[in-house]
């Protein structure tokens, strides 16, 4: 035989005159995938010898470089996979921090669950009457609380391993992002920049009450006019969001939640109290044709569920919780819903069943807060009406910095995904103070915002009742016919009727009663 030519740069390596066959390569099934073995651990070595004409990268055998120990890999591969984040999120308000827990849960769910529009529902009542009133309330928590546990579990996916930091990338993922834009976009930007609207209204307003309770006619001073109340109080507001991210205002958000709870209870504890008002009826209003009294109430339902707000922000609130395979985010989130929504409930149920049995069908469509200034202000002591007040407007103050938040969040990721860098502080502070003033300009020019609160009820309800079934159904995929995908298709099926009846409703009473739509002229 004659000499065997090596090809190559490898060293010359002595061999025997023939090489017998390796056996195949044995492993327990349990090894089978695991990242130290190649992807088919049942080959031949041959399998892997290297072309000979090239030269190995790393002289070191691939088999004794696994990526992780054996016995441990695929826990941390799955690990890891679970918390994949986007990269950018690390640079925006909703996720720059991750280390919230069930306490900040809770006191950023309170402070956005409840609020001034709470103090309508009484208007409701006198629609819908005492049983289908309280009926059609409790139907409506459990419904809503139902979906927001939805949202809840519907957070991060153990599948792909992703976190949905915001409702609208939860629907995105559902729907495509197309038709997640249709339905989603316009509710979910109206419940945040269109309630930081009405807190301008609600908490400018209030403000001139407060100021006139404090002076009681004595002041000599010219007092601010009410769009001069705006402008002030939208200037605390902006300068109050200069707090850099959404877990930054846990204690903006306490502060919002006890003062919502507190003023909540001051005025039907006064509102019983004080007794029913004389001549007090109970007796449903009843429009003139059938049709009219059919429409009357779809729109007291819609005051019912715009009275439950807050899904909007719930997989926001989630985002700012560090979440791994042992200790899923789900479970702080969810004990402090719990919580929240025990305080909530706490709060509703006796404004709306206590003030509608002190006024009955007296009650303005202002409602509580209107009555009892109406109704209470003389003989009421002056330390509880202005208590009353300045808890309102310090709960509009903390409701502000949460509702606005996701537009802080959408606004600054246009930023950051264009130069893939930070927002600057400066130009952080010019975003949010130019949010902050356009909303005081939507305020002066729409200061009857508050009386759609049944149109607004309609549209957004999607957002509250029916769109979490439909991304549950979509991601979870329960079995067909089973009661899960039952009941997630009836409740889903019947939000989104809801909705539509709701609007055409709103829109109707809205024409045949009309409304005082005083453009640049605020009361």
């Amino acid at each position: 035989m004659g000499d065997v030519n090596e090809i190559g740069s490898n060293p010359v390596t002595p061999r025997t005159a023939s090489v017998a066959p390796t056996p195949p390569i044995s492993a327990p099934p349990s090894q089978f995938h695991s990242p130290s073995l190649s992807r088919s651990p049942l080959l031949s070595s041959a399998d892997h010898i290297q072309p000979a004409n090239k030269t190995p990268k790393n002289s070191t055998p691939r088999i004794r470089t696994p990526r992780f120990i054996t016995p441990l890999g695929s826990p941390i591969r799955r690990a890891l996979k679970l918390t994949r984040l986007d990269p950018h999120d690390a640079w925006l308000p909703i996720t720059e921090s991750r280390n919230g827990n069930a306490y900040y849960a809770a006191f950023h769910t309170l402070c956005s669950g409840i609020g001034i529009q709470a103090l309508v529902l009484p208007v409701a009542f006198t629609i819908l009457g005492w049983t289908w009133g309280i009926i059609n309330l409790t139907l409506a928590f459990i419904w809503q609380l139902y979906t927001l546990y939805l949202l809840v579990q519907l957070h991060e996916s153990t599948e792909t391993g992703m976190r949905y930091s915001r409702y609208l990338q939860l629907c995105s993922v559902t729907f495509g992002e197309k038709l997640a834009k249709w339905l989603a976009l316009f509710p979910i930007m109206y419940l945040s920049g269109g309630i930081c609207v009405a807190l301008v209204i609600i908490g400018g307003s209030t403000s001139r009450m407060f100021f006139d309770i404090i002076c009681g006619g004595k002041c000599t001073a010219q007092p601010p006019t009410t769009v001069e109340w705006y402008l002030i109080f939208t200037s605390a507001a902006v300068l109050l969001s200069q707090l850099p991210n959404l877990n930054s205002i846990a204690g903006v958000s306490l502060i919002g939640a006890v003062t919502a709870i507190g003023y909540c209870t001051i005025i039907w504890v006064v509102s019983v109290v004080e007794g029913r008002m004389p001549g007090v009826s109970y007796n449903p209003v009843k429009g003139d044709t059938e049709v009219t009294r059919i429409f009357e109430i779809l729109n007291a339902l819609g005051i019912i569920a715009f009275a439950f707000r807050g899904h909007n922000l719930i997989l926001e609130i989630q985002a700012t919780m560090p979440s791994d395979e042992k200790h899923p985010s789900r479970v702080p989130m969810w004990k402090g819903v719990k919580v929240a929504y025990t305080l909530i409930a706490m709060c509703l149920f006796p404004l709306a069943i206590g003030g509608y049995w002190a006024y009955g069908q007296m009650i303005p469509s202002g409602g509580m807060l209107t009555a009892l200034f109406a109704f209470h202000g003389e003989d009421t002591s002056k330390f509880i009406l202005g208590l009353t007040s300045l808890l309102v407007i310090i709960n509009s103050l903390s409701s502000f910095q949460i509702y606005g938040m996701p537009t802080f969040d959408d606004m600054e990721s246009i930023f950051v995904r264009r130069m893939k860098k930070p927002l600057p502080w400066w130009l952080r502070a010019i975003f949010r103070a130019t949010f902050g003033y356009v909303c005081f300009f939507i305020a002066v020019a729409m200061p009857f915002l508050g009386s759609l609160a049944g149109l607004v009820g309609g549209i957004a309800l999607p957002v509250t009742l029916a769109y979490p079934c439909f991304m549950w159904l979509k991601i979870k995929k329960p079995k067909v016919f089973s009661p899960t995908w039952w009941l997630n298709w009836v409740l889903g099926a019947l939000g989104m009727a809801l909705s539509g009846l709701l609007i055409a409703a709103s829109l109707y009473v809205l024409i045949d009663s009309g409304i005082d739509a005083s453009f640049f002229n605020p009361h």
